[in-house]
């Protein structure tokens, strides 16, 4: 097996030198910390092959920005308000499951880092949970969309989960369809295609008794393998379903695909929900106008100002802005962990019980997780006047109204 070699020290974020350490008399693990020269964060994350592409857009970007920020703070601040700078030490996991278990375990036995950031992908971040837990370290795991969220919780109980599962996203998607039924803008039926991977699968299965639930007939169900390229075929069948809706739940190049497909097919369904990718920023600038009305998963409050805050800065170090899903919470779980050094230092135990049971001021407001999981999110969002806004739930603060039909490609 190769070793690995892409192991990065960014002393650029470790530039700051523990010029405030000037208060003294504190407790054992206080003096300790007054020692040291720097916090030690690590992470493996895919910046090559297959998963590149989902990093570079929700994670890498929003951990520089963060070290970034702590590193114009003065650093990280402990509990007695001496600030230390942070040593990043990073490996590349290559988008390999094997990859990503040895670089996590480099990480705790032989780096000895104090905090280890997640991979991107729920099938990488469950593949760590165990080394996690083992090792004693908090695992924030933000781009993960689990129904057993729950479970693994009681399993691996330093263990966070950001992004809601299948169920939660699916359940807003009918309910959408169920009301929009109800008011008479579009038939009940729905034709559905979904990736033949892990989130394709886990929404798939979610939407298929949802939708039963609410009286929805789904006339179409078809997965495709990943990788797929042409889907005339299959949006051909939609389009001589007969439903006003059509669901694909779809990876980012499957999404851009569709899109582009539909338009030459000219397949207009009243509602036109596609999946990871919809919420790119590259998404909307690319199709301008014509991305008015289709929906996704997520979406944001733009009269937040804390998190259009957060987009202009992320698009001032990154050159781009974020997405409209994941990327906010991402950094804001990196503003959770910030704020929980400092109120009770580098202990991890004492951490994650922070992590748990605390209250944050964050990008995305006042944030407390329930149960080890973010509850409060935006489950449905649609493209309107050139932003990706929260249309669900409905009742959130900050929610709009979906505009629907959607209108015919022009």
């Amino acid at each position: 097996m190769k070793s690995l070699k892409d192991r990065l020290r960014l002393s650029t974020f470790a530039v700051l030198a523990a010029a405030s350490l000037a208060t003294f008399g504190f407790a054992a693990d206080d003096a300790a910390a007054q020692e040291r020269k720097s916090i030690k964060i690590g992470y493996a994350v895919s910046k090559t092959g297959a998963n590149a592409g989902g990093a570079a857009m929700t994670t890498i970007p929003n951990y520089k920005l963060w070290l970034a920020d702590v590193a114009a703070n003065g650093g990280l601040e402990l509990p007695d308000g001496t600030k230390l700078p942070v040593e990043v030490i990073e490996y590349d996991d290559r988008s390999s499951a094997e990859e990503v278990v040895r670089a996590v375990e480099r990480l705790a036995g032989q780096d000895q880092v104090d905090f280890i950031l997640p991979p991107w992908g729920t099938g990488f971040n469950l593949a760590v949970a165990p080394l996690f837990d083992r090792y004693g370290y908090p695992q924030l795991a933000v781009s993960s969309v689990t129904d057993k969220a729950p479970e693994f919780v009681k399993r691996w109980p330093k263990s966070y989960w950001f992004l809601g599962g299948g169920r939660d996203y699916a359940g807003a998607l009918a309910k959408m369809v169920d009301s929009q039924t109800e008011a008479g803008v579009i038939n009940s039926k729905v034709a559905m295609i979904s990736v033949a991977d892990g989130f394709g699968i886990d929404l798939v299965n979610a939407a298929r008794p949802a939708f039963k639930e609410a009286g929805i007939e789904v006339v179409m169900d078809r997965t495709y393998p990943v990788g797929t390229q042409d889907f005339t075929t299959l949006l051909k069948e939609a389009a001589a379903s007969g439903a006003d809706t059509f669901v694909a739940f779809s990876y980012p190049p499957d999404t851009f695909a569709l899109t582009q497909q539909s338009q030459v097919q000219a397949f207009n369904p009243k509602v036109l929900y596609l999946g990871v990718g919809a919420g790119f920023p590259t998404y909307g600038r690319n199709l301008g106008p014509k991305a008015e009305g289709i929906m996704t998963l997520g979406g944001i409050d733009i009269k937040n100002e804390r998190n259009m805050a957060y987009r202009e800065r992320h698009k001032a170090l990154n050159g781009e802005y974020p997405d409209l899903w994941g990327s906010v919470i991402t950094y804001a779980s990196l503003q959770m962990l910030q704020e929980s050094i400092k109120r009770v230092g580098l202990d991890r135990e004492a951490v994650a019980k922070e992590l748990s049971t605390g209250t944050f001021d964050t990008v995305l407001g006042e944030t407390k997780l329930e149960n080890n999981q973010l509850r409060q999110l935006w489950l449905l969002g649609q493209w309107q006047n050139g932003n990706l806004v929260g249309v669900e739930p409905a009742d959130r603060p900050g929610a709009s109204k979906p505009v629907l039909p959607k209108k015919p490609w022009q």
